[in-house]
C-alpha cells in the first residue's frame, strides 16, 4: 500500500482484473453463501489504487470483479448474489463447462457514452461468468451498459479520461475484433 505512489509513477495505467468476491464489509452488501472467502490484502490494495486513478485521472479499466472494486472503491455498491437479490430473466453465471468465449447474452451499450463509442456499436454479445454485479453506481460513475433484464454491464466515469469497467470477460473474446476494441481504447488513453 505504501507503494501507490510508485506505482502510479510509474505505470502509465491500471488494469483491475477478475477474481474471488470484494468482502461484503467494504460495501455494506448482503450476506449470502456464495460469496467467496475475503482476501482483505487483495481488496485493500485495489481499492485504493482505484481511488488514486480516480483521484489522478489515471487510466483505468476494471474487468469483473475489477469493475466491482472500482465501484465499491468510488462508493457504489454490489448485488451479492444476483439470483438471490435481483428479479432477473438471465443465468449470468455460466456453469464451469461453458466455454469462456461462449457468447451468452447480447449488451445494450447507452448512446453517446464513451463506452458505446469504443466499441463502435449500440448492442454486443458476451459471455457471462458472474454472482455479483453493480447495484448503485458510485457518485460521478454512470451505467454505460446493459444486459436484457436490466443489470448494469458497464460503467464509466464520464469526467474521466478513462476509466471504465467491464462486467463481462472480453480478454477471453479476443477472436471478435469487436471485443479489442476495448483493450485498443485502453492502451491509447495509457500511452497518451
Amino acid at each position: 500500500i505504501e507503494e501507490i505512489q510508485y506505482l502510479r509513477d510509474t505505470f502509465d495505467g491500471l488494469l483491475l482484473v477478475g477474481g474471488e468476491d470484494v468482502a461484503i464489509e467494504r460495501f455494506g452488501g448482503e450476506p449470502h453463501p456464495s460469496v467467496s472467502v475475503p482476501n482483505p490484502e487483495r481488496d485493500t490494495l485495489e481499492i485504493a489504487l482505484a481511488q488514486r486513478a480516480i483521484e489522478t485521472d489515471w487510466p483505468l479499466l476494471g474487468i469483473c470483479r475489477g469493475m466491482q472494486a472500482i465501484n465499491v472503491a468510488a462508493g457504489g455498491t454490489l448485488y451479492t448474489d444476483i439470483a438471490a437479490q435481483f428479479s432477473n430473466s438471465i443465468r449470468h453465471n455460466s456453469p464451469d463447462e461453458t466455454p469462456r468465449d461462449a457468447e451468452i447474452h447480447p449488451v445494450r451499450l447507452e448512446p453517446n457514452s464513451k463506452t458505446a463509442t469504443l466499441f463502435g456499436v449500440s448492442e454486443l454479445n458476451t459471455n457471462s461468468f458472474h454472482h455479483q454485479a453493480v447495484k448503485t453506481p458510485a457518485p460521478h460513475f454512470c451505467a454505460s451498459a446493459f444486459s436484457p433484464d436490466g443489470l448494469i454491464e458497464a460503467i464509466e466515469a464520464p469526467q474521466s479520461r478513462f476509466a471504465i469497467g467491464i462486467q463481462w470477460h472480453p480478454e477471453c473474446m479476443q477472436a471478435s475484433p469487436i471485443q479489442r476494441r476495448l483493450f485498443t481504447a485502453f492502451v491509447d488513453a495509457c500511452r497518451a
